[in-house]
């Protein structure tokens, strides 16, 4: 959870210990499954031959002519490449890939199902180039390459040298169960080379690469290399600060997820791991890019950079590395397998993988309540969400249901907290005689308190505690609506194009002072004004006036940066509790102040009434040492 967010979760929680106080006597994306039967789409004439497992009497490497530039800056066995490569296309049915010789790597990287934040209702057949994400920083040299120290002593980056598009062909399109093999060369010499080829499937966001090293025992040093993942992620979303709080990388080794957060501006977050590696991800709010060994013990370690930058327009981008280290066992033919996924954080497909990816989707997590929290949200409260879009195609209508669903859930604790507040309040005058009669003794007045308590059955935490069991639900609900992609760039009516952002009526021409805000939405509005009409029916004291109108309009400010799909959730609560507190209100049943007849033998009291009787005594003896010390 971001820090505004929590710092917010503490505003409310402490707003609503002060409400209690003053009113009580005291106080359809389809699901990647990972294909793996594969039609080639190439004529097995076109194949290059198995590379060999063992070389016999290596050669000398021949050393490639450089510039006297490029030779101080790459060595003698490897060419540095300064200019643009050869471009290959690849394309399925859910992503389309360019690729470039130069560095054998992506250089862009197109989600076909999701749109660019400032072409949200382009059609799928508009072009995928200006209207979709694409998720590469490329001119900053990002994605996978490997890195390595040569045999003299220099640092070499593949992502600069030329590699060799072997099979020469610039595009492929696949479909279905369709899959190809596209390999990628740099040959030193015939018997000295890197291969990176990388397998394609007609329905998958999954990539399954290897990366084959062939008489390279003599120019690798520092027995390893490494896998590496440069410059981050792309921000694709309009509000980069929203995007930046839900951005970060990640390590899952030993049955656990460990994430970094670069989130102050100029400083370096970094982390380095041991041992076997599941995978490494980093990601921006709506979409990762995941490397996954094939065999956790073929890594020896990972690596985690971040790094916080500050844009114009008081925005925000956090910028991280991912970087795996591979054992390099001096051998004369080394392989090493893994897959890559980059496309949607969708808890579904995450989770078909069955390799734990789906602990990337973020919840949302409150101080210690994340163990209570996470599962709420991802097995009861996500299933129920997509169990209705399932039958209702608009996920406004979704909400809708969905908030009258969780209304209904709540009502006997919400119930409970009602009636409770409404005892408290007509226990209020019997209160008010009692500090009229026992003046300024207030350990009697508290004694006596008690005894009403007990008198009238009334529990002084009845209607806070009903609300605290909701708190887990609420804070659940919060993490889901605020990151769940599939709210992303979803209308509901009118004025509400995007649930997953502020649905903005109107922009202001400067920035309210202190609190930042500039523009204006509609649902935060509403969720206010709903929030001063529950109050003004629950609050009766003329004393806690002023709370009816404070709380509505701290709330309508603090909601108005936050997505539409989570208002639209407040705002159908609100209405939901106003109708349920006008019932209550208006019954009897349950909120009366009856005598409680107690059967059988005299209970010694509850626990408030032995604490008040335990301080009692302990200010007796307190006055007794007292007269004996004068």
């Amino acid at each position: 959870m971001d820090k505004n967010t929590t710092i917010a979760f503490i505003l409310i929680g402490t707003i609503l210990v002060v409400w209690l106080y003053l009113n009580s006597p005291e106080q359809p994306i389809t699901q990647d499954k990972n294909p793996k039967s594969k039609t080639t789409v190439l004529d097995d004439s076109t194949k290059p031959k198995q590379d060999k497992a063992f070389i016999e009497n290596k050669p000398t490497p021949q050393i490639n002519i450089v510039s006297k530039k490029d030779s101080n800056t790459y060595g003698k066995y490897f060419k540095y490449y300064n200019e643009m490569g050869e471009e290959i296309s690849i394309e399925n049915e859910l992503i389309k890939i360019i690729f470039s010789t130069k560095g054998g790597n992506i250089t862009r990287y197109y989600l076909k199902k999701f749109n660019n934040w400032y072409s949200i209702g382009a059609k799928k057949d508009e072009n995928i180039e200006t209207t979709k994400v694409q998720l590469i920083n490329y001119k900053d040299g990002g994605s996978l390459n490997l890195s390595f120290i040569s045999e003299d002593g220099k640092k070499i980056n593949t992502a600069n040298l030329l590699f060799n598009n072997e099979y020469n062909k610039t595009s492929y399109v696949l479909s279905g169960k369709d899959s190809v093999v596209v390999p990628f060369v740099y040959k030193v010499d015939n018997n000295h080379y890197i291969k990176k080829e990388f397998t394609f499937f007609g329905s998958s966001y999954s990539i399954e690469a290897s990366v084959k090293l062939v008489g390279m025992n003599g120019l690798i040093s520092n027995n390893s290399y490494n896998l590496i993942w440069n410059n981050g992620l792309k921000f694709v979303e309009y509000n980069s600060v929203d995007e930046a709080t839900y951005s970060d990388a990640s390590v899952y080794s030993g049955g656990e997820k460990t994430s970094i957060d670069a989130s102050t501006i100029g400083e370096v977050e970094d982390k380095e791991f041991n041992g076997n590696i599941n995978w490494v991800n980093i990601r921006n709010k709506y979409f990762t890019a995941i490397i996954i060994p094939d065999d956790p013990a073929s890594v020896e370690g990972a690596y985690l950079r971040g790094i916080s930058e500050a844009l114009p327009k008081n925005g925000v981008k956090e910028i991280y590395s991912a970087q795996l280290t591979v054992p390099f066992k001096n051998l004369d033919y080394e392989e090493t397998n893994f897959s890559v996924y980059i496309g949607p954080v969708d808890y579904d497909i995450l989770d078909s993988y069955k390799k734990e990816l789906q602990t990337i989707v973020d919840f949302g997590s409150f101080f210690g309540l994340k163990i209570i929290v996470r599962p709420i949200a991802e097995y009861i409260l996500l299933p129920l969400f997509n169990f209705l879009h399932n039958f209702i195609p608009n996920y406004g209508f979704v909400i809708v249901i969905f908030s009258l669903i969780i209304k209904l859930v709540l009502y006997p604790l919400t119930k409970q907290s009602f009636q409770s507040m409404k005892k408290m309040q007509l226990l209020q005058p019997k209160i008010t005689e009692l500090k009229e009669k026992y003046g300024d003794d207030k350990q009697k007045v508290s004694k006596e308190t008690m005894k009403l308590y007990s008198t009238y059955g009334v529990n002084p935490a009845g209607g806070c505690l009903p609300l605290l069991l909701q708190m887990p639900i609420f804070i659940a609900l919060w993490g889901l609506f605020k990151s769940a992609i599939e709210l992303r760039q979803q209308p509901f009516f009118g004025w509400i194009t995007d649930l997953s952002s502020p649905d903005i009526i109107y922009t202001l021409s400067f920035k309210l002072p202190l609190i930042g805000i500039s523009e204006i939405s509609g649902l935060a509005i509403l969720m206010g004004v709903t929030t001063f009409f529950q109050q003004k029916m629950s609050i009766k004291d003329p004393n806690q006036k002023a709370i009816i109108y404070i709380m509505p309009v701290f709330l309508t400010l603090m909601f108005m940066s936050f997505p539409s799909g989570l208002n639209l959730y407040y705002f159908l609560f609100n209405v939901l509790s106003i109708g349920q507190q006008y019932i209550i209100n208006h019954q009897h049943k349950g909120a009366e102040l009856v005598p409680v007849v107690k059967k059988g033998k005299k209970k010694s009291g509850g626990f408030m009434t032995k604490m008040m009787e335990a301080a009692e005594e302990k200010q007796r003896q307190q006055k007794k040492q007292s007269k004996r010390k004068k």
